[in-house]
């Protein structure tokens, strides 16, 4: 009887809430992807959020979907995943074994980032490109190398409050 708190954030709840935090701070008017990197352990190695290379200018080009590819984002944007395996600064041998929370599956260029950095486990919100030639090749790499891939379900709503900012981020847990 220690009488803890009962209504507390698991691991995969607070992970992927970091990963969705991150997303915020994606400047693509579409779409906003955030990634957390943990190991075997709960430590939080890396974070990462879908956006322009450092140093390049992301008021110099397009944020268009539609266009010849060096008209588009397609040619110029980071994703969430291989900015969080960049921005990692510790040992490579470090993140063998460890967990990427992204919220949405990735594609199949960030999926031979994360087998080859060896994260073991991804674990996902949406996977509203199921079915599309980058996701089926995604997820047979993963298959063919082991990486686990878990869609997490949430159940209930996390608000998170600014303050004076007229940003809110919600989502449903």
């Amino acid at each position: 009887m220690s009488g803890k708190r009962e209504e507390y954030l698991s691991w995969d709840e607070y992970f992927m809430s970091l990963a969705i935090l991150s997303s915020g701070r994606s400047k693509d008017p579409n779409t906003q992807v955030g990634a957390c990197i943990v190991d075997e352990n709960n430590r939080i190695l890396s974070m990462g959020y879908n956006g322009a290379p450092i140093g390049f200018d992301d008021d110099k080009f397009s944020w268009a979907r539609e266009g010849s590819m060096l008209e588009t984002k397609y040619a110029y944007v980071c994703h969430a995943e291989l900015n969080a395996i960049l921005n990692y600064r510790g040992s490579k041998s470090d993140l063998i074994g460890s967990r990427i929370y992204v919220d949405l599956f990735p594609c199949n260029e960030c999926a031979k980032a994360i087998i080859q950095s060896g994260i073991s486990e991804v674990v996902y919100l949406s996977d509203k490109y199921n079915g599309t030639d980058g996701n089926i090749a995604a997820k047979r790499m993963f298959d063919e190398c082991g990486v686990t891939y878990t869609k997490l379900e949430l159940n209930t709503q996390i608000n998170i409050d600014l303050g004076n900012s007229s940003k809110k981020i919600v989502y449903k847990k």
